[in-house]
């Protein structure tokens, strides 16, 4: 008999349950009566569901949005106003493809193969960027790098054998890798996201967005104008929130990228900057917690322990009170059960083909030209990263870098992994390595003082 594609099997899966037909058709009702017919999509989702997490899941985003005015803001204005051609590929490919069918056939997999199969890729396709951003994270990468795309090409189709169908994208800039339309197109039954400066979406770029469906941009801020310009330069501040109409006047899905720093913790976590944020059509946004690595890294931008400790207060509340979902990495470690980096649910391809554990890890010791997926899966260094996991029991402290520093030299040590470019090798040592044990020592005694308070309050 002969062998079924991936995604033929995927439909065959769905189809035991309810067909294509129905599906699309689901989705039809939703796009012009999204109030009344959004249970009938929660509904299909706790039927396809076939892990009792994943139908736990559904069940509490059923029960956020009954009761939770600005959930359901945020989930009728998703099915209302974006655009069918999006809602019938992004929306499909993340909710169906790459969680209730991908999730299940990873966790098999992972079991009869004897490695852990991650929930989504982060690639940069290329380390070109026509900004200059002080600090950025990828600064230090050859700006010259961009992957073949044949080789991505054939990574996405590994991807999907694994069960793997969200591929998120950072850089360098995306949108100037030259097929990145084409990559899109050719998967058009993946899911893709993509951190971006947001200068190069013009009326062109906003039209092919829509075209292929199932990419969603992330625009990176710093805060309003002057802050954003200041990090990124004249006029950048503007240039995004020109692309933020674009996309939403066309019903793209879009996010934000938001980097927290010592400077600016309170400004993008703000009520008035929120808002601004929603009225603009973000539907959702990640907070990264300033880390020192990259281009010019400056251990004082970090978050000192009591804004830390803020946000982990701050970001439920949006939640809780905001039409639009936010996530902060580090401090939503208890969602996550710790650290989800080195191939546990995610890891980092740069644009040389390096392979590492994280974005902010820049170690490396397999690439993708001289190794598939899976021996890239089985590698020394997710090793020795996934068996620490979690690197603390207490999973406000679940990064390796900023909180565990001593488990990342050992995995380095253990690995053999080596820098993927000069001065990455400081996070381990002399100034930086320095400071970041002293931060993991001031934070670990902030944790252990709320997690004392807790207890008094509940009696425990």
């Amino acid at each position: 008999m002969k062998k079924m594609k991936k995604w033929e099997c995927n439909l065959e899966f769905a189809k035991r349950y309810v067909s294509e037909k129905a599906l699309q058709e689901l989705l039809s009702y939703l796009s012009k009566d999204p109030v009344t017919h959004m249970e009938r999509l929660l509904g299909l989702g706790k039927l396809l569901a076939r892990r009792e997490e994943h139908r736990r899941n559904v069940a509490v985003v059923e029960n956020a949005i009954a009761s939770n005015q600005a959930m359901r803001r945020l989930a009728e204005g998703l099915l209302k106003d974006t655009h069918p051609n999006v809602r019938h590929r992004l929306l499909y490919n993340w909710f169906i493809n790459s969680t209730l069918l991908g999730i299940p056939l990873q966790r098999r997999l992972s079991e009869k193969k004897g490695f852990n199969v991650p929930y989504l890729i982060l690639v940069d396709p290329t380390s070109a960027c026509n900004l200059r951003c002080e600090g950025c994270w990828a600064g230090a990468y050859a700006m010259h790098d961009e992957l073949e795309y044949e080789r991505l090409d054939s990574l996405c189709s590994e991807a999907k054998e694994l069960g793997i169908y969200w591929i998120v994208m950072s850089g360098g800039e995306p949108f100037l890798y030259p097929r990145l339309f084409d990559l899109a197109a050719k998967h058009s039954d993946m899911a893709f996201m993509l951190y971006t400066n947001g200068t190069r979406i013009d009326d062109r770029v906003a039209d092919r967005i829509v075209e292929v469906g199932n990419l969603s941009p992330a625009f990176s801020l710093e805060g309003w104008e002057e802050r954003t310009d200041r990090r990124r330069g004249p006029g950048v501040f503007k240039k995004v929130v020109a692309a933020m109409d674009r996309l939403r006047e066309r019903g793209a899905v879009f996010g934000v990228s938001l980097t927290a720093t010592r400077e600016n913790v309170e400004e993008i976590t703000s009520d008035g900057f929120v808002d601004f944020l929603v009225e603009k059509g973000a539907r959702y946004g990640w907070i990264f917690h300033y880390i020192p690595i990259g281009r010019n890294p400056n251990p004082d931008l970090m978050l000192t322990p009591e804004q830390r400790a803020y946000m982990a207060t701050r970001v439920p509340a949006v939640r809780r009170n905001k039409p639009i979902m936010l996530a902060d990495f580090w401090n939503d470690g208890e969602l996550t059960q710790g650290c989800i980096a080195g191939g546990r649910r995610y890891f980092h391809v740069t644009a040389s083909g390096a392979v590492q554990p994280c974005a902010f890890v820049h170690f490396s010791t397999h690439d993708i030209y001289h190794h598939s997926l899976e021996e890239v899966l089985r590698s020394p260094l997710f090793t020795a990263f996934q068996k620490r996991q979690p690197f603390c029991g207490d999973h406000l402290r679940p990064c390796p870098i900023i909180d565990v520093p001593s488990a990342l030299r050992e995995i380095m040590t253990e690995s053999g992994a080596k820098p993927t470019h000069d001065g990455a090798g400081d996070v381990l040592k002399e100034k930086v390595g320095e400071h970041l044990d002293r931060r993991a020592a001031a934070w670990a005694a902030a944790v252990a003082e709320v997690r004392s308070r807790q207890a008094v309050k509940t009696g425990s």
